[in-house]
């Protein structure tokens, strides 16, 4: 018997991206089958009758957004005369370059 492969067939697994978007609203019953979901991307927010397998505004709420990096993240200083190289904190670099330093969002 030849193995046929199948292009663009039934994916495997059934689960919606829409349970770990970052747009999605998700109401929930008792039942399994009791769920609404909602998509407040746009508005108004319009109801996904559905399960969605592919989104092209999909946003993983389960990893941290650029904003949310860059507000941790630490200033790396490069190496001058008298000064060590490392890592510091926004207000450690204003305290070292003065209070008119630009720090970059």
């Amino acid at each position: 018997m030849a193995n046929l492969k199948v292009q663009n067939g039934t994916p495997v697994g059934n689960e919606s991206m829409c349970t770990t978007c970052r747009y999605a609203r998700i109401i929930k019953g008792f039942s399994e089958s009791e769920e609404i979901v909602f998509c407040e991307l746009s508005y108004p927010s319009f109801r996904v009758p559905f399960r969605v397998r592919e989104c092209t505004e999909y946003d993983d709420k389960r990893l941290p957004r650029r904003y949310d990096m860059e507000k941790i993240a630490y200033i790396l200083l490069s190496k001058t005369a008298g000064r060590d190289i490392g890592f510091v904190t926004p207000d450690k670099y204003k305290e070292l370059e003065g209070k008119d330093a630009e720090v970059l969002p």
